[in-house]
């Protein structure tokens, strides 16, 4: 038999037609000589009728059905009983009357039901992740990462860009994150790197004259994992040459706004995507991803708060720090003592101190600090415009201290008091960043987003001396959608001085700086056209529209939190004479005569 449809699908407007429907049983109810069965596929549920009067071999077949067999049925399509309709189903008002059955797979128990909204811990979800992709919600968010996908060809190809591969073994280039190292069998000693981004190669590219490229690629970086990270992850990739960057950023509105209608069905309107300075960002909000769904935008008090009676305070600002502070509407009655305690001992990874607080009644300012503040409430309250109810938190401490803290706190108590419009999609464009930012754990500068960014015009003066090169901004650009980075792009270097400024600038020599570009900027002798990109997390997207908080669930099989991945229990040990073979140490623990680990 050959499926005619996908069980999901079927209506009322298959009435009295035949059809051949394959799938999984998701339920069966036994009412003695009567069975129903509920079948599964990746488009929904139908219900399966089996009787003697529709075929006595059919119900011998149902009664050794089971949840999560594999079925076959050929039945005819007939309007449900008075009563029996289910209106949470697209085929709620019709079942199949099966008069031909086959069972093609026997299923055992499995570890958790196959239906959304399971309570059970996500390794185990992992481990048997085959069995969770069964799951509706799983095969929606895979099919919204299909549609962003589709779409982006669509798009892209209509605009005369050109899909090319770049490759996935290559040479290991100090570009940022840790790499992940793949060793040469025949060059002993030497290694591939996996790509950290197609940077360098879309590159050449343009220099090759493909002056529209585009790559669904995979990416590596082997970093810390946290909820929308993974050590291997994918980008929607753009490249093109002769566009400025107003241009790019026209060019990838409407392509979100394709991806948004083929993918959700919203209208994004354009022209209403706002751009917002990084320094404006920043002091606004304390991030450079900022979530544009509410407003508790940051206040900055330091000049009110310079001669403060609070040492706190005082101190900071002649520390050459901040006061700033955001108000919580509605939220002084929401957050008791005990609450505030729990938000200043989360505030601490970020280098807060502590966590000064006030709360406004109708009688006026309360809190622990309020008795230093007598002279200061009617100032700090039309500063502010806090109202009757609401709640103001503070920080006070250096610039970067304050607005991790502050955003932080934004983020999380807008959450809590459900201040967050969750209809909204909230884009934003973050433009002129640093060229550079300092890492004081590291002492040194690093690029603010990779060493091959093009300085502003105007700041191309500064790029003669290393210090000159530090206080410049990029021509960058970043795409923000509900508080999440998800796209960074940036005019190149198209041209060998600047690049090789660019580089003493991070503390490379000349001879450095060829070992380890030197093909690039060879490449760069020969004439490279002035060019642009950006690249989307297409992980990230496909989590945002799915209305998920962690990018693993919208990849088939990813890792968990510790980097591992619980079904294939990756990363295994091998064989010693697999590591022979790449001329590498076994560890000292491997026998000699060790079996080979991936066969076993």
């Amino acid at each position: 038999m050959k499926r005619t449809n996908y069980a999901g699908l079927i209506d009322e407007s298959y009435l009295d037609q035949a059809v051949t429907l394959q799938g999984w049983v998701q339920k069966r109810r036994d009412l003695g000589g009567l069975i129903f069965v509920d079948l599964r596929d990746r488009e929904g549920l139908v219900q399966l009728a089996f009787s003697e009067e529709f075929d006595a071999a059919a119900l011998e077949v149902a009664e050794k059905m089971r949840t999560e067999f594999v079925i076959e049925i050929e039945g005819t399509v007939r309007s449900r009983a008075e009563g029996a309709v289910n209106k949470n189903l697209k085929s709620g008002k019709i079942e199949v009357q099966v008069h031909q059955a086959t069972i093609l797979a026997e299923a055992k128990t499995t570890p958790f039901y196959i239906e959304n909204d399971i309570n059970v811990s996500d390794e185990l979800r992992l481990k048997y992740r085959y069995l969770d992709l069964r799951r509706p919600e799983m095969q929606n968010n895979l099919r919204i990462r299909s549609k962003i996908t589709a779409a982006t060809h669509e798009f892209l190809d209509a605009n005369g860009f050109m899909d090319i591969e770049t490759p996935y073994l290559a040479k290991s280039t100090p570009e940022g994150a840790r790499d992940y190292l793949v060793p040469s069998r025949v060059y002993e000693g030497a290694f591939f790197a996996l790509p950290q981004s197609p940077q360098l190669f879309k590159q050449l590219l343009m220099g090759a004259g493909f002056d529209r490229y585009y790559q669904v690629a995979r990416a590596f970086r082997d970093e810390d994992l946290r909820g929308d990270r993974q050590p291997e992850f994918t980008q929607l990739d753009v490249e093109m040459s002769f566009m400025d960057q107003a241009e790019i950023m026209a060019l990838v509105n409407e392509w979100v706004a394709a991806i948004m209608q083929k993918t959700v069905d919203y209208t994004l309107d354009t022209t209403a995507i706002p751009t917002l300075e990084w320094a404006d960002a920043m002091a606004r909000y304390g991030t450079d991803k900022p979530d544009l769904r509410f407003g508790m935008e940051l206040q900055d008090l330091s000049a009110l708060m310079a001669d403060s009676e609070f040492g706190v305070f005082a101190n900071a600002i002649k520390n050459g720090g901040q006061v700033k502070a955001i108000v919580v509407p509605g939220a002084a009655e929401h957050y008791s003592r005990k609450d505030i305690d729990k938000l200043a001992q989360y505030i601490e990874r970020f280098g807060a101190k502590g966590l000064a607080w006030l709360k406004i009644t109708d009688e006026g300012i309360t809190g622990p600090i309020s008795k230093f503040l007598t002279t200061k409430g009617e100032a700090l309250l039309a500063q502010t415009n806090a109202q009757a109810g609401d709640l103001i938190l503070f920080a006070a401490d250096q610039p970067g201290v304050v607005a991790a803290t502050l955003d932080a706190l934004r983020r999380m108590t807008a959450k809590e008091m459900n201040l967050i419009d969750e209809t909204k999609w909230a884009f934003a464009w973050i433009v002129n960043w640093p060229l550079f930012e300092y890492q004081p754990e590291e002492d040194r500068w690093i690029s603010a987003h990779h060493p091959f960014t093009m300085p502003n015009e105007a700041d191309l003066p500064l790029m003669a001396t290393t210090e000159g090169a530090h206080q410049a901004h990029a021509q960058s650009y970043d795409l923000v959608l509900n508080g999440y980075e998800l796209g960074s792009g940036s005019i190149r270097i198209h041209r060998m001085d600047i690049q090789e400024q660019m580089l003493s600038a991070l503390g490379f020599t000349k001879e450095a700086a060829h070992t380890a570009f030197g093909f690039l900027l060879e490449g760069m002798e020969f004439g490279f056209p002035p060019m642009g990109g950006i690249a989307l997390g297409l992980d990230r997207l496909a989590m945002l529209l799915a209305g998920r908080e962690n990018i693993r669930e919208v990849i088939a099989f990813p890792k968990n939190s510790k980097g591992t991945e619980p079904m294939t229990e990756a990363p295994t040990l091998v064989a010693q004479n697999q590591l022979a073979e790449l001329n590498l140490v076994a560890p000292a623990y491997l026998e000699t005569d060790a079996p080979n680990l991936a066969e076993e």
